[in-house]
């Protein structure tokens, strides 16, 4: 019976997903054709992840170790486990903000217009990919637009879920641009609803993020990526159930 009501719970979020994505599809397409109206697509972003968490009873519960400047450019690095990531980020990110993403994104109905234009899509499997992907993110990031990342590089196959392996691409990026890094938690979303929702479907329920204080990465150089990406993958996981 449980996993019954999840199922028809998934449809129900799935059916307010894409609802609102119609409805906000004209202010996309005509917010992402120039880049100095990015800022106003992230906020149409921003509010229909909000209207589609509402409709479909899933909250966010955002815990702050220190207040985020909304001026500021920041790179969020979070953990990954379940779709409901990208409205839990597009919420918290300020101003003009860009993902990067697998570059499957590319063909995905609802992201796919996003990755066409503001975000970027990189192959990992690919060196090349990975530097255009990155190279393109330090020029976005000079242009003020922060970078949300998901450092493990996608969601895991196992259930509970569990930290995996950061790549180092964030972390050079955050010293290589001197921008601060802020470790984002992402605790308990895998139990409303993990990786699509297709296994086990979705629940309402309240999603608990905890960010942390940002990082400075003034005064570090190359050398220190292993110690910075080790001291965001303690953080992030310290939090984590």
């Amino acid at each position: 019976m449980i996993k019954l009501l999840r199922q028809m719970h998934r449809i129900w979020y799935l059916f307010w997903i894409f609802f609102f994505f119609f409805l906000f599809y004209p202010l996309y397409l005509l917010t992402s054709r120039n880049p100095k109206y990015y800022g106003l697509l992230n906020f149409f972003r921003k509010a229909n992840s909000f209207i589609c968490s509402l409709f479909s009873g899933v909250f966010f519960s955002y815990k702050f170790e220190e207040k985020l400047e909304a001026k500021q450019t920041y790179i969020y690095c979070a953990n990954h486990t379940s779709n409901l990531d990208i409205m839990i980020l597009c919420i918290l990110a300020k101003g003009k903000y860009h993902f990067m993403g697998k570059d499957e994104l590319l063909n995905n109905p609802v992201l796919g217009i996003f990755f066409k234009t503001i975000d970027i899509s990189v192959n990992r499997e690919s060196k090349i990919s990975a530097f255009r992907a990155f190279k393109k993110a330090g020029e976005n990031l000079e242009k003020g637009m922060s970078l949300i990342i998901f450092p493990e590089g996608k969601i895991d196959d196992h259930y509970p879920p569990k930290l995996g392996e950061f790549k180092n691409g964030p972390f050079r990026l955050a010293i290589d641009k001197n921008i601060p890094l802020v470790p984002v938690s992402i605790t308990n979303v895998w139990k409303i609803n993990w990786d699509d929702g297709s296994k086990y479907g979705s629940k309402p329920g309240i999603c608990d993020i905890y960010i942390h204080k940002p990082i400075d990465t003034s005064g570090l150089t190359d050398d220190d990526t292993d110690d910075l990406k080790n001291k965001v993958f303690k953080l992030i996981d310290s939090k984590l159930i």
